[in-house]
């Protein structure tokens, strides 16, 4: 039956994306503006506009211009179709159309009503203004971006970390003809492979399936438009219960992030099936069942890469299935990811990287712990995955090296009652601690004791007085910049890719920002951070300069001694005229207990710190001097009572583990 049409609907929201605005700045709008549209649609709470009403009035009043993006005021049009299938068709039927040659869309596809099809081809004729690929991955990320908790997609850094471990894998005699994904989805995986071998001859063999027809589609006509030299097989089709594409039955590298805790995925109807060669997989453990499966279809001397939940390397109900794998030499090594690297983004996720069975299986088996490989993150609050650190452990593994976080476990160990695969269980290293090791960790405490007692015996010489001043007064902040004292410089985000990692350059000069991992400070080149200075984007310490950071969860406050370094993001400079105030002085008013609260802009964890706000003594500068040198006193202290911490924490582990080996001896 046809579909009527019905007038295209948006929320504030959706408006506020038209316009490249916030929502705040809508709703202003529609307060203040008499001539604002009437929702036609919605409640109270979440009202709907028309489409064309909110167009008509964003242009009348120079919100928005007839050059704005034609994406921007298409897709609302094709978001307001709702439905997630009937959206995806209908942008899998534009890419078919925008492919060469022009592909035929499959015959299960349901076919488009009128309104779809006006929208399809709005679509292909903005999209033949520019790449057609290119316009499609933009549409295909908005879609994910309006149903991501509906879809487990794999991320570009995974999928490629996939592919280069598989190829680190693969026997390089020969190369890769075929690689099949039994569970494609939106097709990530098999794009990372395309993008590493679809240059060779004979050309690359692309084969996917999926048992949702709408991924099914977007992925066959993202690969067409992404890799049209390379040879394509895509279908939708249960993959345990159904046969594999004839055109790929056997593939060189099979690579999948195949669905988990399925509990319907065939065990009654497959309980004879000629897969299972390591055992018929429990109902419970359906990834097992993707193991097997993947295996069967690799051909001789072929390997496989999957991501699987941590559960299957220690369940029970898999010990035999995983004993059979591990004996048969088809396990070749299990990496640990962080949290973080894929979806459920709580769960540090494994890696299983496998091969057909040998003749003669090897005698061990690779573990990799990388869930360590973390660092700051360039954007947003916490930490991200540090991939470049996590492939180059994982790759180095494979070639025999031996770092920290591997290690190599012979099979007859690996048979036991569990078959226990998880590689935090296997990679624990137990630190061999001598006589001399045990002398120095007691030296170096011995040390920091007696810096702790030094700085504590100048601390402890001033004394309290009995009563506060009765001409005690405070300033704030934004009066010392308005007298001239002191100016306020705010920090300035960096884009991300100026920032480096890891071990810092000759020369480079460390980015303050509130979230860097301890012992850790990204970095950037001096000659880019002067240029960023030069041009009004960065701001630069100097000896002297008080640094604020004004994140409410992680206030802090110091003089800094170590300069320069570039601010980033949530940090603020202040520089002080040293006739006026001294900026020690200055550091110790603004670090005083409750400071931070009575200047949080919001009430909440979340707020943010205005720093103009902060409360200041009124002091004479004699006063302030005598104030910034007892301060000067209080940070060794403090910087020595931390230094303290770390080596009891040190000596502690060391004899900790003395006792556990039954090494320490006494009366």
């Amino acid at each position: 039956m046809e579909q009527q049409d019905e007038p295209v609907t948006l929320s504030l929201a959706g408006i506020a994306r038209l316009a490249g605005v916030g929502r705040a700045a809508v709703s202003n709008w529609r307060r203040r503006h008499s001539d604002f549209p009437d929702p036609v649609g919605g409640t109270d709470a979440s009202p709907l506009f028309s489409l064309s009403d909110a167009e008509s009035w964003l242009l009348s009043h120079g919100k928005i211009d007839e050059s704005s993006s034609g994406w921007d005021r298409l897709w609302p049009r094709i978001e307001d179709l709702g439905d997630r299938d009937r959206m995806a068709h209908l942008l899998a039927s534009a890419g078919e159309r925008l492919a060469t040659p022009m592909m035929e869309p499959p015959s299960e596809a349901p076919g488009p009503g009128a309104a779809d099809r006006r929208l399809a081809d709005e679509v292909v004729r903005l999209a033949r203004r520019q790449s057609p690929a290119e316009a499609f991955t933009v549409l295909l990320d908005r879609w994910h971006a309006v149903h991501v908790r509906q879809l487990t997609v794999t991320p570009r850094q995974l999928a490629d970390t996939m592919v280069a471990l598989a190829a680190e894998l693969h026997d390089g005699s020969t190369p890769v003809r075929r690689v099949l994904d039994p569970a494609c989805g939106m097709g990530s995986l098999l794009a990372a492979s395309g993008r590493r071998w679809s240059d060779q001859v004979p050309p690359l063999v692309l084969a996917g399936v999926d048992s949702d027809a709408a991924l099914a589609r977007l992925t066959r006509a993202r690969l067409a438009l992404e890799f049209p030299d390379c040879e394509r097989h895509v279908q939708s089709a249960d993959t345990m219960r159904d046969a594999p594409l004839p055109q790929a039955s056997r593939a060189d590298v099979v690579l999948s992030y195949p669905p988990s805790n399925e509990r319907s995925w065939g065990h009654s109807e497959l309980a004879t099936d000629p897969r299972w060669v390591c055992g018929v997989p429990p109902r419970t453990e359906p990834e097992l069942a993707w193991v097997q499966h993947c295996l069967s279809v690799l051909e001789p001397g072929g390997v496989a890469v999957l991501v699987l939940p941590p559960g299957v390397a220690s369940r029970r109900a898999g010990r035999r299935i995983r004993a059979g794998l591990v004996r048969s030499g088809a396990v070749r090594a299990v990496v640990a990811l962080p949290p973080g690297s894929a979806p459920p983004h709580g769960v540090g996720l494994h890696l299983w990287l496998l091969a057909t069975p040998r003749e003669c299986p090897g005698n061990e088996v690779t573990f990799v712990d990388a869930a360590d490989c973390r660092t700051t993150a360039l954007t947003g609050r916490g930490t991200a995955v540090d991939w470049d650190g996590l492939r180059e452990r994982t790759v180095a593994a494979l070639r025999g090296s031996a770092v920290p976080g591997i290690t190599r476990v012979p099979v007859m160990e690996l048979l036991s009652d569990d078959t226990d695969l998880t590689p935090s269980r296997r990679t624990v290293t137990e630190r061999s601690v001598g006589p001399v090791e045990l002398r120095c960790a007691w030296a170096a405490w011995d040390k920091a004791l007696m810096d702790v007692d030094d700085a504590a015996k100048a601390v402890r010489d001033h004394e309290v007085g009995a009563a506060v001043p009765d001409d005690l007064s405070y300033t704030v902040v934004g009066d010392l910049e308005r007298s001239g004292a002191l100016d306020v410089t705010a920090g300035k985000a960096v884009a991300g890719d100026l920032i480096q990692q890891g071990t810092r350059a000759e020369g480079a000069l460390c980015v303050i920002t509130p979230w860097a991992v301890r012992g850790e400070e990204p970095w950037v080149a001096a000659a880019q951070a002067a240029g960023l200075e030069d041009e009004g984007q960065g701001v630069l310490t100097s000896f002297g300069d008080v640094v604020v950071v004004t994140e409410a969860g992680g206030f802090d406050v110091w003089v800094e001694t170590a300069g320069p370094r570039l601010l980033g993001a949530h940090t603020v400079r202040l520089r002080t005229d040293l006739s006026l105030l001294d900026p020690f002085f200055l550091a110790a008013c603004l670090r005083a207990p409750g400071n931070d609260q009575r200047a949080g802009i919001r009430a909440s964890a979340t707020s943010r710190i205005d720093v103009r706000r902060l409360r200041v003594l009124r002091a004479t500068m004699a006063q302030q001097r005598r104030i910034g040198e007892a301060y000067r006193q209080l940070v060794r202290f403090r910087e020595a009572v931390a230094d303290l911490d770390r080596n009891g924490e040190l000596l502690s582990a060391m004899l900790s583990g003395l006792l556990a080996q039954g090494r320490l001896t006494g009366d």
